[in-house]
């Protein structure tokens, strides 16, 4: 393959370093894409001496995860010398050091070609909202490249770097992915710190992570996820290895009335047949109303965070609001007559809906919605710079305020070759599950590139990390049953679906609801049972275990391979009026085959 049409995902550029590729090539290769591209308005800053010292300082390839991988910065993310402007050229300063995760980027071998354009103070779903000019959509130039991060997406969906930071408030990590059909992560806010990032709303910032593909955004994502002491909104998130999703999944989605789409018949039409995607692959499709999210994030631009985005500008709104792109300093100048008061009943009402969301969220294991509603043209912006800004947030703008992680994926091409995207959205911690999900759905053109795209290759099963212990479930505590929410909400990761060795005896039990299964060993004369294997953080057993009641327990269970792991067992004196159900080799096949109306035997 020659150089020119090198894929520069880790993979690809991993094996050519192998083959001996030198990373002064492919430092050289990236900046010749980016001149042939010819927009000037994907990066504010380029650093091609220092790129290229970088690649030289290399060495010979050493094992680290991003070694010789080119990458961009979002230019509200400080790189040590590259100067930070967040799209105000009055604002320019030269940091003294690189922000925590490009350092840690930069530490697992990636290397930085520069600092790309973006929305000014990250400020807009657009990304028009620059003193420099306006980055180009790298599908259709007719339409906005999307916001704030702009010449991040842009950067990657032409090929020029592996991967690119942006940053996300209100979706601009993931519109943006949306609008040039590649991947945009958005983060368990505190998994990626925010040092040295200049904030936005700091209460909701998170840096993001653009990629051609889910399985590089997460190689990103393990490398720079880390606590951070400086960062005062840091939290430890577990980052697993990516692995397939559960086998039975709620998957929420709007219904009918709450499907918005500003009359774009293609985008429902596109979102439908990504959802029964979903449900071709074995997930349960739940209809919600969206309406309580849609309140929330009607909020954004209001009270408390319209004032956090006026303390993050600072003195400058009233000082020197010439610097101020106009539409920028339109949005924010209503804020200077906010309160203390105006703040306070924002936060009580956002605490009033997020109850309600929580409520429709307990239901369901991830959110699958359309990243944007439709698409927005330039002279759309040109002729209002508001509204249709505010129509691409339709989906995004609630998601951290109601601490939700989320992924912007591609489905490929419409019906009128315009790009489809959808974005799975969880509770706070649950990465894995969006990524594992949106790696299924992932389809289409790798943005703007010509390359092929590799073909989904998740592990079906994995090991537990060490400060996890795994379990066995063979009931309703398996994906999609009543009471899987048990391990979820302790942190419980699904690892793979197996079997026992054919040793043991299932029981539909007396009492419930839920009706649960007992699982006995017979040595001699039982059969293999279907049941799933999940990781429970070592510090939530104990919690775990007080909610099983008699006559269930967690004992050792031989697998089907030999190998052993905790799981449930159930005790022989509680098989009083239970029902025989070994012959349908696992819980989920006697469900489906009509439960009690199969009637077997009784045990006395």
């Amino acid at each position: 393959m020659t150089l020119s049409k090198l894929p520069f995902t880790v993979d690809a550029l991993h094996a050519a370093y192998k083959a001996g590729l030198q990373p002064e090539a492919v430092v050289a290769e990236a900046f010749r894409r980016l001149d042939a591209v010819g927009d000037a308005g994907i990066f504010i800053h380029h650093a091609r001496e220092q790129a290229l010292a970088e690649a030289q300082s290399l060495g010979a390839p050493d094992g680290r995860p991003l070694w010789g991988i080119p990458f961009a910065v979002k230019d509200n993310i400080d790189v040590a010398g590259m100067p930070t402007t967040a799209a105000c050229p009055d604002f320019a300063y030269q940091p003294g050091a690189d922000a925590f995760v490009v350092a840690r980027l930069r530490a697992a071998g990636a290397i930085c070609l520069g600092k790309t354009n973006l929305d000014q103070f990250a400020t807009g779903l657009v990304g028009v909202r620059t003193p420099y000019p306006v980055p180009k959509n790298a599908i259709d130039p007719a339409i906005v490249p999307g916001g704030s991060s702009s010449g991040s997406a842009v950067a990657v969906a032409h090929g020029v770097v592996g991967f690119a930071l942006g940053t996300d408030t209100a979706g601009s990590g993931r519109v943006p992915a949306a609008l040039n059909a590649i991947v945009g992560l958005k983060p368990t806010l505190g998994a990626l710190s925010a040092s040295g990032v200049v904030p936005a709303c700091r209460t909701l910032d998170t840096i993001s992570i653009f990629a051609t593909t889910v399985a590089e955004a997460w190689t990103v994502f393990e490398a720079a996820a880390a606590p951070d002491e400086a960062d005062a909104y840091s939290r430890p998130v577990a980052v697993p290895a990516l692995t397939a999703p559960p086998p039975s999944l709620r998957i929420g989605v709007p219904n009918a009335a709450s499907l918005v789409t500003f009359g774009d018949a293609l985008q429902a039409e596109d979102f439908r047949a990504t959802t029964a995607r979903l449900a071709d692959q074995g997930a349960t499709l739940v209809e919600i109303d969206l309406e309580p999210f849609f309140a929330v994030a009607r909020m954004l631009y209001e009270g408390a965070w319209l004032a956090e985005r006026v303390a993050a500008v600072g003195d400058r709104l009233t000082e020197k609001p010439e610097t101020l792109h106009p539409t920028t300093r339109a949005i924010l100048e209503p804020g200077l007559d906010l309160t203390a008061v105006d703040a306070f009943r924002g936060l009580y009402r956002l605490r009033e809906r997020e109850a309600v969301c929580r409520k429709l969220l307990a239901g369901i294991d991830a959110l699958c919605v359309p990243t944007i509603p439709t698409f927005v043209a330039l002279d759309e912006i040109a002729a209002d710079p508001i509204g249709p800004n505010s129509r691409l947030g339709t989906y995004t703008n609630f998601a951290n305020l109601l601490d939700l992680c989320g992924i912007a994926v591609p489905t490929g091409p419409r019906a009128d070759g315009r790009p489809g995207s959808v974005t799975l959205l969880a509770t706070q911690g649950r990465d894995a599950l969006c990524a594992g999900i949106a790696a299924g759905l992932e389809a289409g053109p790798m943005g703007a590139t010509a390359w092929p795209r590799p073909a989904n290759a998740l592990p079906d099963a994995v090991l537990p990390a060490p400060h996890e212990i795994a379990i066995a479930v063979c009931g309703a505590h398996m994906s999609g049953l009543p009471l899987n929410h048990q391990l979820t909400s302790l942190g419980g990761r699904f690892l793979r679906a197996t079997l026992t060795a054919p040793e043991y005896g299932l029981y539909a039990l007396a009492g419930g609801p839920p009706a649960r299964p007992g699982m006995v060993r017979h040595a001699a004369s039982g059969q293999s049972i279907a049941l799933e294997v999940w990781a429970l953080p070592r510090i939530a057993v104990g919690d775990f275990l007080a909610g099983i009641p008699a006559p269930l327990g967690l004992g050792t269970v031989k697998l089907a391979d030999g190998s052993t792991v905790k799981g449930f067992l159930c005790e022989t004196q509680g098989l009083a009026g239970a029902t025989d159900i070994t012959s349908f080799g696992g819980w989920r096949a006697w469900l489906a085959a009509g439960a009690s109306k199969a009637a077997p035997e009784v045990v006395a």
